[in-house]
């Protein structure tokens, strides 16, 4: 069966919400769920591809969306961002570079979305008056073996001390990392339904031991939203979710097609870790997430959470997760409908 999180207690109505990268995977389906569900005093599309936004348009008709907003900008762009977040409440940023092997070749560009897109979502929301901002970021960001990994890093540092920048105003910020998104742009599962789809014979792996952590996209909304709810500032909010080997993945998808071992590709690691032995030490363990709480006591904002401490030397890795997904699990997250 598919995991779940806590029930979404946020309180929106009223509120001006801004997501950065808002025509990606995520950002589309936060956006409906927030449109549909709760009652915003607006919302912010915040994208410097103005085709998926035209293309948007189309998805959300003004019609039936009257309170959506469309923002040509880019992160890099700190006065653009300045006025997109004019009166805005919340923040949720999810635009980056996130192909691991076009950063490795282009390791500026990388840093200036990732990395200074980040200083600049945090400069603008303080000087705006933001009350609260989301920072996404990935299972690559924990003990980083390529730039994407590393450029998430810093981003997440810097989210995270922006709390003791904040001062006496009332800005929060707090990050979200999770694993794999079930059919999100650029992620194994289209690549492989393209393949079958074309008629292959077979599908790539890279290595039979491989192994993610895996969300659906609704689940990745659900855990915002929640994180949403709960952030004091300066947490770092990991899902509870369950692992599996990408070669179970591509049984699932195409169990009559043999498999082809073609080699890991720069940058790529043999399993993932969303919590390092070092961060365990401030980690606090939820029902249904684990809060890395920060470091240094002036980058912490409120009271902790109430939970249970974890293990000395704990890790939390895809390959030694306690939880694994079944071949039925994972083709009951491969139907879920993918904005």
């Amino acid at each position: 069966m598919l995991y779940s999180f806590t029930k979404p207690e946020v309180d929106l109505s009223g509120k001006a919400i801004l997501v950065t990268g808002g025509t990606g995977s995520f950002g589309k389906q936060f956006i409906r769920e927030v449109l549909e569900h709760h009652k915003p005093r607006k919302v912010i599309v915040f994208s410097r591809d103005e085709f998926r936004q035209s293309e948007m348009m189309l998805e959300f008709p003004a019609s039936k969306f009257e309170n959506l907003r469309f923002f040509i900008g880019d992160v890099r762009d700190a006065n653009r961002l300045e006025l997109a977040m004019r009166d805005v409440d919340i923040v949720i940023h999810a635009a980056a570079m996130k192909h691991v092997t076009i950063a490795e070749y282009n390791p500026l560009e990388c840093i200036r979305t990732n990395v200074g897109g980040a200083e600049n979502i945090v400069q603008a929301a303080l000087r705006s008056g933001v009350e609260r901002v989301i920072a996404l970021s990935t299972d690559k960001a924990a003990n980083p073996v390529n730039l994407y990994g590393a450029s998430k890093l810093a981003s997440d540092k810097i989210f995270v001390a922006a709390n003791a920048l904040s001062g006496d105003r009332t800005t929060r910020f707090s990050v979200v990392r999770y694993g794999n998104v079930v059919g999100s742009r650029g992620s194994v599962v289209p690549f492989f339904e393209k393949l079958v789809a074309d008629g292959a014979r077979e599908l790539p792996i890279t290595d039979e031991r491989m192994t993610r952590f895996w969300i659906t996209l609704p689940q990745g909304v659900s855990f915002v939203l929640s994180s949403l709810a709960m952030m004091k500032g300066g947490e770092i909010f990991v899902p509870k979710i369950p692992s599996m080997k990408v070669i179970d993945l591509a049984s699932a998808m195409a169990p009559n097609l043999p498999h082809k071992l073609v080699g890991i590709r720069p940058g790529e690691k043999l399993h993932e870790v969303m919590i390092t032995e070092d961060d365990a030490r401030t980690t606090t363990s939820l029902p249904d997430r684990y809060v890395i709480e920060p470091a240094f006591a002036e980058h912490r904002r409120g009271t902790r959470v109430t939970g249970l401490g974890v293990a000395d030397r704990f890790r939390y890795t895809s390959d030694t997760n306690e939880e694994w997904a079944d071949i039925e699990t994972l083709r009951e997250m491969l139907s879920v409908p993918r904005t």
